[in-house]
C-alpha cells in the first residue's frame, strides 16, 4: 500500500495583505513538514488558496470603493507573489472564485440535500432596516459574553477565541449603519451537529495524540453540545444555493471554504493534465493507498477544520477521509501589542521581502524559533536582529565559512582524504549520525521549534569540532591529521545542508551549491560520506549577514509611525456640545485683531503673550500655543479671538480675550484667518 499525504494550510480571506502572524501560526510550520515528507520521498499534495467569499471581502470593498472581485483579484495575486518569493512550496495555491471551486461547492450542497441531511428552518436573523438587508455574522458587533470584549463579532471574539453566535452578543449593532439590528424572519438551511454529535465525538475521541490546544477546545465544544448551524446566508456575495426559490442566499463560507482544499487539488490537476481526474485519490478512501490529511491552521479555526468540515464529510457519506491531524498554532503578537490589521499593527511579508532582501531565511528562522506552538509568542526586532547575529551568522554561518575557508587554504578547494580517527572523531562522527534521526523525529510529531534547535545543535557539533581539533595548529606538524579534520568538517557542513532544507531551504541550495552537493535525499542525512574525496568546493562567501542597528531601528520606527497615523485616521470628531440658544450666541463678539508684538511667558512652556490691535485700542491677550507657534512668526498675523471675554489672571499677567483655533486629529494648532486681510476689529457675524 502507497502511502501519500494530502497537506492543507488554511485558506485566507483575500482582504489584504499576509502578515508575519498568518506565517508563524499556520504556513511556516505547513511549509516544514512538507520540505521535509518530500525530502523523505512521500508524494504530497500541498494546498491552500485565498477565501474570497467571506464578509470581510465586502467590508473591504466597501471601505475602498471598489467591487468584491476587484478586491480578491488584487490581494489574490499579492499574496501570491509574496508566498512564491518567501519559499512557501505550495502545488497550487488557488482561489474559491473560481467555477472548479463553486461547481465543487454546490455539488457537496446538493448531494447532502438530497440525503436530507439539511434542517430547513425559518427562523429569525437580525436585519438592518437602515441598509436594508440581512446581516451576516461579520455584519454584526456587540460585547462579548465571555471576556466582554466591545468589538465581538457575530461569529466569533477575536480576543478569547470564543465562537459565538449573533445572538449571544450583547449589545449588538450592525457595521453596515451603526444602527442597532431588529429580527426578522427568513429561511435558511441547517447541518444538524446535534444529531451528528456521536459520530463527531468518536472521531475526535480516537485522536487524543492531537496537541493539547486542538484537543482541549474540540472537547470543549462538545461538552457544550453541538447545536444545529446555518449552512446558507443571506447575502449577495458568494456561491449561490443550488435549489429552487433561493434567490438572495449563499453557502455559508465555513460551508464552501474548507471544501476549497478539494477543489484547489482539482485545480492543481486541472493545471497539470487539462483535467481533475484522480483528485479523489487525495481525498476519499482507497484499499490501494494510504492518504493522511493533515490540516495547518491557527487556533481560531480549530473548531471548523475538527468539527465542523469533518461532519460535512461525514453528511456526504463514509468515503471521505477526514483530518488525521489539525496541528494548530496560538497566536504571535507584535512588539508588546496584538497583531491588527485594522490597526496596521503588522509586519506585512510584501514589505518585508522588499525592505530586507534576501533574508527570506532569517524571518522563516526566527519564525520558527518563536513559534506559538502550546501558546501565544512575540516577535520582537530586536530578537530578530539578535537571533541573526548572535545564531545564524555566529554558529551557522560561522562554522560553514570557517569548514569552506580552511579547506581552500590547506586542500587546495577539494575535499581532501580520511585519515585514521581519534576517539573524538568517532564521538563525533556518532553525533552527526544522531541529529537527522531526532530532528525527522521532531517534525514527525510537528514540534517544529525542538527540530530547529536540533538543526542549530548540528552547526554548533561543527564549531565544537573545529575549536577542538584546531587545525589552523595542527597544519604546522600534521598536514595529513588535517586532511582528516577537513574532511569531517565537511561531511557535517554537507549534512547541514540537507536537514536544513525544511527550515531554510534558499539557505540550504546555497549550501549544496558551494558543496557540490546535488542527489542526496533526507534518508542519507547521518552519513559521512557524502562527499567524495577530491570534490571541488566552491568558494567562501558569507551566508549570513549582520544586522546593524539602523536597520532595526528604521522597521521598529514604521511600525510606531503606522501605528499613530491609524490613531489619527480613527480619531473621532469632538461631540457637538449642548444646543444654545440664538441669543447666547448673539452675546459672543467675535473680531479679527491683528498682531503687533509677541513674547513667551516666563516660566512656562505653553502661554505667549500677544498685543493686539483690535481696532479701538490695544490689548493684551494670553494664549497656551507656544508649543505650536513661535513668537516671531505670529507677528503680523490676523487672527479670530472673543473681544467681550471677561478679564482673567493667568499666571500673574491679566488676559482680554482669547484667540481661537482649530485642533486637527494629530493635536496641531491651526489659526482661523480671513482668506483676505481685513481692518482690525472687524466683527465677525
Amino acid at each position: 500500500m502507497s502511502k501519500k499525504y494530502t497537506v492543507t494550510a488554511a485558506l485566507i480571506y483575500a482582504n489584504g495583505p499576509i502578515h508575519i502572524g498568518h506565517l508563524a501560526g499556520c504556513y511556516v510550520p505547513a511549509d516544514i513538514y512538507v520540505r521535509y515528507l518530500r525530502a523523505k520521498g512521500a508524494n504530497v499534495a500541498f494546498v491552500s488558496g485565498t477565501d474570497e467569499h467571506g464578509v470581510p471581502i465586502t467590508i473591504r470593498a466597501k471601505k475602498e470603493g471598489i467591487t468584491p472581485q476587484e478586491v480578491v483579484d488584487k490581494y489574490y495575486a499579492q499574496i501570491k507573489q509574496s508566498f512564491a518569493d518567501f519559499g512557501i512550496s505550495f502545488d497550487v495555491y488557488s482561489r474559491t472564485s473560481l467555477p472548479v471551486h463553486h461547481s465543487t461547492s454546490q455539488e457537496f450542497f446538493k448531494t447532502i440535500y438530497d440525503k436530507d441531511g439539511f434542517v430547513e428552518e425559518t427562523s429569525e436573523q437580525y436585519y438592518d432596516e437602515v441598509a436594508q438587508q440581512f446581516l451576516a455574522d461579520r455584519y454584526i458587533v456587540g460585547t462579548c459574553p465571555v471576556c466582554a470584549n466591545p468589538n465581538a463579532y457575530g461569529d466569533q471574539c477575536e480576543r478569547c477565541g470564543t465562537a459565538l453566535s449573533p445572538m449571544e452578543l450583547k449589545e449588538p449593532h450592525s457595521t453596515l449603519s451603526g444602527s442597532k439590528p431588529v429580527l426578522k424572519s427568513t429561511k435558511n438551511w441547517y447541518l444538524p451537529l446535534d444529531k451528528m454529535q456521536p459520530d463527531v465525538e468518536k472521531y475526535v475521541g480516537s485522536h487524543t495524540e492531537w496537541k493539547t490546544n486542538v484537543f482541549g477546545q474540540c472537547q470543549s465544544w462538545l461538552k457544550e453540545g453541538l447545536r444545529p448551524r446555518a449552512m446558507t446566508r443571506d447575502l449577495d456575495w458568494g456561491i449561490k444555493v443550488p435549489i429552487a426559490d433561493t434567490d438572495g442566499k449563499v453557502l455559508y463560507v465555513w460551508f464552501e471554504a474548507p471544501i476549497g482544499y478539494i477543489s484547489a487539488t482539482k485545480d492543481w490537476l486541472i493545471q497539470q493534465n487539462g483535467t481533475d481526474a484522480g483528485w479523489e485519490s487525495w481525498w476519499k478512501k482507497s484499499d490501494n493507498e494510504d492518504t493522511k490529511l493533515i490540516h495547518f491552521i491557527g487556533k481560531d479555526n480549530i473548531v471548523f477544520h475538527c468539527i465542523i468540515f469533518p461532519a460535512t464529510l461525514m453528511a456526504m457519506g463514509g468515503e471521505y477521509l477526514l483530518p488525521d491531524n489539525v496541528p494548530a498554532n496560538e497566536f504571535m503578537n507584535l512588539e508588546g501589542d496584538k497583531i491588527s490589521t485594522s490597526r496596521n499593527w503588522a509586519v506585512w511579508l510584501h514589505e518585508y521581502l522588499e525592505e530586507l532582501p534576501d533574508k527570506q531565511d532569517v524571518l522563516r528562522y526566527v519564525l520558527t524559533a518563536n513559534a506559538p506552538e502550546t501558546k501565544d509568542s512575540e516577535f520582537t526586532w530586536k530578537d530578530f536582529q539578535t537571533r541573526n547575529n548572535s545564531e545564524l551568522v555566529a554558529i551557522y554561518g560561522n562554522f560553514v565559512n570557517r569548514a569552506v575557508v580552511l579547506t581552500h587554504k590547506y586542500c587546495n578547494g577539494s575535499v581532501p582524504a580520511l585519515g585514521e580517527l581519534t576517539d573524538f572523531d568517532r564521538d563525533t562522527l556518532a553525533s552527526l549520525a544522531e541529529l537527522p534521526v531526532k530532528i525527522g523525529e521532531a517534525l514527525e510529531n510537528y514540534r517544529f521549534r525542538e527540530g530547529l534547535a536540533l538543526l542549530m545543535d548540528l552547526a554548533r557539533l561543527g564549531n565544537k569540532y573545529l575549536a577542538e581539533t584546531q587545525p589552523w595548529q595542527v597544519i604546522k606538524t600534521d598536514a595529513e591529521r588535517v586532511n582528516t579534520i577537513m574532511h569531517i568538517a565537511l561531511q557535517i557542513a554537507a549534512n547541514l545542508a540537507i536537514v536544513s532544507e525544511p527550515f531554510l531551504p534558499f539557505t540550504a541550495q546555497k549550501l549544496r551549491n558551494q558543496l557540490s552537493l546535488t542527489h542526496q535525499q533526507w534518508s542519507d542525512a547521518g552519513r559521512s560520506d557524502l562527499l567524495s574525496v577530491g570534490q571541488a568546493i566552491g568558494e567562501a562567501f558569507l551566508l549570513f549577514e549582520k544586522i546593524e542597528d539602523s536597520v532595526i531601528e528604521k522597521q521598529v520606527q514604521k511600525l510606531h509611525d503606522a501605528k499613530k497615523m491609524n490613531e489619527l485616521a480613527t480619531k473621532t470628531v469632538p461631540e457637538l456640545k449642548p444646543t444654545i440658544q440664538f441669543d447666547d450666541f448673539a452675546k459672543l463678539d467675535l473680531r479679527i485683531g491683528t498682531i503687533l508684538e509677541a513674547e513667551r511667558v516666563p516660566k512656562s512652556d505653553k502661554l505667549l503673550k500677544f498685543l493686539v490691535d483690535d481696532g479701538f485700542e490695544k490689548r493684551t491677550i494670553l494664549s497656551g500655543i507656544a508649543k505650536h507657534f513661535s513668537p516671531e512668526e505670529m507677528i503680523g498675523r490676523q487672527v479670530t479671538f472673543i473681544a467681550n471675554l471677561a478679564p482673567r489672571k493667568i499666571m500673574g499677567q491679566e488676559s482680554n480675550g482669547m484667540i481661537l483655533m482649530a485642533e486637527d486629529r494629530d493635536g496641531s494648532l491651526s489659526l482661523l484667518q480671513p482668506h483676505k486681510e481685513v481692518w482690525a476689529g472687524a466683527s465677525i457675524s
